[in-house]
């Protein structure tokens, strides 16, 4: 049987040759956290816009300082102040001085900038006690970003610090891929809302949050969560409903079961199945395939645990991909703190929480590690993958670990 499942290196291969990336849209620059870009970002003005003050203090001219000392100051007239937002109306002459706050534009005429901790003032006179060069405490404009330069390339996501670039750009929009719209389908009669009352045989439907906000966190347009019982008309219909968007993820009833209706709506509505069964655990029972639409489709398992492992390994590359971002995730070496024993035949997907030490990064196994024990995921830090080939792993070696979050 083992020799029939999809290794995860090819599941992930097969899976990313189908995900096209999605046409790009203008969006304005204040909504751009969290999306990719779609075009490169270049400079169209000079950042800062102007020579300007690292320091408070006065704009100078250098040569005006020479000699300078504590005991032998030199002796400036106040001629005026250049603040932030409000340049000094005249040029600086000989023998002046024009008080300057950080940030504020250097007058013309000034080479130099010195700090108020190295003066003193007394009305219109500033005493110099330091001797500086020229350009001292002077940001010369265009010195972070010139006109023309490359500064964000396309495909990166924008976080906090690329939305603050963005917005020194000074463009209203950028050019974004569009975010793929996820439907997410939980299946089975034994699903139970939150507030639902408890019934024997019922089970809290933990995937519709948990695979939601996995997608959201992954930059997809979550469009909410449905549940379907075991009824194969109902579930067809449900399934119809999820293939509209550009990525369905069906949460159980993917096997053979009597009542595992949806690969029988599957194959009734035209999808494509590319493959079925993964040597992976938890995760085993994972379906891909592509829609009448050409919208990708995946069935996980409906054990919390695997539907989260299977998602972060095979959907979250998928949609990265999408929008034009590296679908590869984020992979570190650590080594495993505890013997972790296995049969050959099956990748394991084992939780682990990480921790810096002197030698390296150390991995310890989250707990008991069963599909349905979704505390397991509590901490965890990464998925420790121990290779389908494998026998298992003692404590000491070294094991690959893809982050859980990027």
């Amino acid at each position: 049987m083992a020799s029939e499942l999809t290794e995860i290196e090819d599941a992930r291969r097969l899976v990313l040759d189908r995900a096209e990336r999605l046409a790009p849209e203008q969006v304005p620059v204040a909504e751009t956290l969290g999306r990719v870009l779609a075009a490169d970002a270049r400079g169209a003005e000079p950042v800062p816009a102007s020579d300007n003050s690292a320091m408070d203090g006065y704009a100078i001219r250098s040569a005006d300082t020479a000699g300078a000392e504590s005991g032998n100051p030199a002796s400036l007239r106040l001629a005026g102040e250049s603040r932030a937002g409000h340049p000094s109306a005249r040029a600086l002459g000989a023998g002046e001085a024009i008080a300057i706050s950080t940030g504020a534009v250097i007058p013309d005429g000034a080479d130099a900038v010195i700090r108020v901790e190295d003066t003193d003032r007394d009305g219109d006179s500033v005493r110099v006690r330091v001797a500086v060069e020229p350009g001292r405490d002077i940001r010369r404009a265009g010195e972070d970003i010139e006109p023309g330069q490359l500064v964000i390339e396309a495909g990166t996501e924008v976080g906090p610090a690329e939305l603050g670039v963005l917005a020194s750009l000074g463009a209203p929009s950028f050019s974004c891929a569009r975010r793929p719209r996820l439907a997410v389908l939980g299946t089975g009669d034994e699903l139970l809302s939150p507030g639902e009352p408890a019934r024997p045989g019922g089970v809290r439907n933990t995937n519709g949050l948990a695979v939601t906000a996995l997608a959201s966190r992954a930059g997809a347009q979550a469009l909410g969560a449905e549940t379907v019982g075991d009824d194969p008309d109902a579930t067809l219909a449900a399934v119809g409903r999820a293939l509209e968007a550009d990525v369905a993820v069906i949460c159980g009833g993917v096997s053979v079961g009597e009542h595992d209706h949806v690969r029988g709506a599957l194959d009734e509505l035209g999808t494509l199945q590319v493959f079925w069964g993964i040597a992976l655990r938890p995760g085993k029972p994972t379906w891909f395939g592509v829609g009448p639409a050409g919208g990708l489709v995946f069935g996980l398992p409906g054990n919390p645990v695997s539907a989260i492992v299977t998602f972060i390994l095979f959907v979250r590359p998928a949609i990265r991909a999408m929008q034009g971002a590296d679908p590869a995730a984020a992979i570190v070496s650590a080594t495993l703190d505890e013997d972790y024993p296995k049969q050959p035949g099956r990748a394991h997907a084992v939780r682990v929480r990480l921790r810096q030490e002197p030698d390296g990064l150390r991995a310890s196994s989250t707990g008991a590690q069963g599909s349905h024990v979704l505390t397991s995921m509590l901490g965890a830090d990464g998925l420790a993958i121990i290779p389908a080939e494998s026998g298992g792993v003692a404590a000491g070696e070294s094991v690959r670990v893809e982050l859980l979050d990027r």
